[in-house]
Order: C-alpha cells, then structure tokens, then sequence
C-alpha cells in the first residue's frame, strides 16, 4: 500500500543553517518520510534534465497519510530552484532553516577547511580568505550565500510567504521542541514530536534524537570547533550583515536575534 511520491514539503536551505538536524529531528513524525540523500533536482541542470520522474524514484516509499520531506540546502541561494519548484507544484510548502549569518558564514568555512585537511589540500585562514588588501571580500562564496535578503526575493516572486515556514536554526540545536511544534503546526500533522524524543549529550555539547527505542546523534562532521575569529573582522561581518538582515527581517516581518 505503499507508493513513491514527489516531494509535498522541501527544505529548501539554507546550507549550514541546520538542514541535516531539522530533517532528522522530522524525522520522528510517524507521518513524515524523508529522502536520504540531498537531490539536488532543481539547482543542477544535469539532474533537472533527467525529468520527473528521476526525481520521484529517489524518494522514499510512503503511504497516502505520509508527507514526503527531500532537504537540499543549495536550492535557496540557486537562480533556477524557485521557478522550477513552482511548475512543479505551486502550492508546495516550503522549510527554510536559517541561522546568524556571520555564523553561517564561519560554518561554511569550517567544513570546507576539514574536507580539504582530510584530502591533503592545502588551507587558508579565515581572515586571509574574509579579507583582502584591508578590505571584507564580499566576492566570497559563504558571505554571498549569508545575504538572505537577495535571495528570498527570488523565492518571493514565485510564493507567497505563507508557503515559507523559516525555522530559527540557532533555536532548533539549543532547544528543538518548540521549533518542531512550530513545523507540525506549518504542515497540519498531529501534535506527534516530544520532549522525551530528545536528550541532551554533554560531549557533543547538543541534542541527539531518541525514537522508536533507538538513540542517536548527527555525524560527528557537525557541530565541529569554529575556529576563534580575529575580534576586528568579527565585527566587519556583523556591520556589512546588519542592513541585509534589517531588509530581510521587513521582507518576511519577522525579527531573529542575530548580530
């Protein structure tokens, strides 16, 4: 009595804002399947060429009272990924999960700099990579992906707010309950995720999921050490955010505690 189904819920990013938590932690809901692996159908054009019906056959079996969840962070800052998720399904409810994005941004450089120590490429420092000739390099990749406001104009153009549901990524690994009723209440399931589905691990230093009798925590690449940021560049990040978070916070008419 099972079927595959095209994706009725998408977490659509934002890349180290939490996706992998918030999908994990859904995960729960016994009405909710989610896929494994990130897609990535509508921000590559390879896979976007492979039709519909590549898309649907790398989603999970569901039964009719299951919402399928797919997560691919690179959709939110992709040009192409509003417009092709609208003809697929223009009423389609969207996840967006965001955190700080100087945070974001120290994130994204600290996975980058792990995957390239494990593969022997050489690394730079934060601050030689932020800063060039004295200047922040807003050219870099993972500040331009922190710039939220830019983005979610492209996704306002083809949906309306109501069918966005932005999570408060640094709420969700401090205290995950009320960001996940938050989520049950967007996608009108029963009241299912609980306290008790979560326990706080001391060493990791954030929660891990407990359900179905099992007990378990994300990868250990996340959560990984952020490197200590020069105090000075600290603050050129927080003053170049601060006019692209207040525009985004109008946008979406909702403040977040963020530098």
């Amino acid at each position: 009595g099972t079927s595959r189904q095209i994706p009725q819920t998408i977490i659509i990013g934002v890349r180290k804002g939490g996706t992998r938590a918030l999908l994990e932690m859904l995960d729960i809901h016994p009405n909710i399947v989610v896929a494994a692996t990130e897609v990535h159908f509508f921000d590559w054009d390879e896979n976007y060429m492979k039709g519909i019906d590549w898309y649907r056959n790398l989603m999970p079996f569901s039964y009719g009272n299951q919402i399928t969840i797919e997560k691919t962070p690179g959709y939110f800052t992709s040009p192409q990924a509003p417009g092709r998720i609208h003809d697929m399904n223009s009423s389609i409810k969207l996840l967006l999960i965001l955190r700080d994005p100087t945070e974001r941004v120290i994130s994204d450089y600290t996975q980058v700099y792990y995957n390239r120590i494990e593969s022997h490429k050489p690394v730079q420092l934060f601050e030689d990579i932020v800063i060039k000739n004295g200047v922040l390099n807003t050219k870099y990749k993972a500040i331009q992906r922190s710039l939220y406001d830019v983005h979610m104009e492209k996704w306002l153009k083809h949906f309306s707010l109501d069918q966005i549901h932005i999570v408060d990524g640094n709420t969700l690994i401090k205290d995950p309950l009320p960001e996940l009723q938050k989520v049950e209440r967007f996608l009108n399931l029963p009241s299912r995720i609980m306290s008790s589905n979560f326990y706080f691990n001391q060493t990791k230093g954030f929660y891990c999921i407990r359900s179905d009798g099992r007990e378990r925590c994300l990868h250990e690449s996340k959560g990984r050490p952020h490197p200590l940021v020069n105090s000075t560049v600290l603050e050129q990040l927080y003053s170049y955010f601060r006019e692209h978070n207040a525009k985004f916070y109008r946008m979406v008419n909702h403040s977040f505690d963020w530098h």
